[in-house]
């Protein structure tokens, strides 16, 4: 891992300083607290997905696997795979998880008898997604200082970053 001597320990990250450009200053030293704000966030939301999987009984793949399910509908294990960037078995594994729990059934597909579709239990669910209706209020608020020019810049980031974010997790997993 590269990195370089930061008191008595290595750094577990690679040296971002060489990832930015250096001709522009305040540039560079945005996306630096660009990059450290985007770490915090990342561990706020893990860490708030798995307080919210453990309120149920659920890991966070298995949770995020029920919110691709409620934006998406039904979905095949095959297109749950892609979707989540899991290995086919780990995928088997997860749904059958979830349906020992209760979260979701096999179906079969409406138009191609071979095929199974992963469906939520909307009943089951319904405790699970009411945990997010405060956050939802929270965030509502927030945004409140922001203007809505402001907001759509920001929808944009995240979109570019969740492509980007997809695009590194495909390199890893494939």
């Amino acid at each position: 891992m590269s990195g370089s001597e930061t008191g008595p320990e290595r750094r577990l990250v690679p040296n971002l300083e060489a990832a930015v450009p250096t001709d522009d200053k305040r540039r560079a030293e945005t996306l630096l607290r660009l990059f450290a704000v985007g770490r915090e966030n990342s561990g706020a939301t893990v860490m708030f997905h798995s307080a919210v999987s453990a309120r149920q009984g659920l890991i966070p793949s298995e949770e995020k696997a029920l919110d691709l399910l409620e934006r998406h509908g039904p979905l095949t294990a095959k297109e749950l795979a892609e979707r989540t960037g899991l290995a086919p078995a780990s995928v088997t594994g997860l749904v059958d998880r979830l349906e020992a729990k209760g979260f979701v059934r096999r179906v079969k597909h409406p138009t191609d008898k071979r095929r199974v579709l992963v469906e939520l239990n909307r009943e089951k669910v319904a405790h699970l997604f009411a945990f997010f209706e405060d956050w939802a209020r929270d965030i509502a608020a927030a945004c409140e200082e922001f203007s809505t020019d402001e907001l759509d810049t920001v929808i944009r980031f995240l979109q570019v970053m969740t492509e980007e974010q997809r695009k590194a997790a495909a390199r890893l997993t494939g």
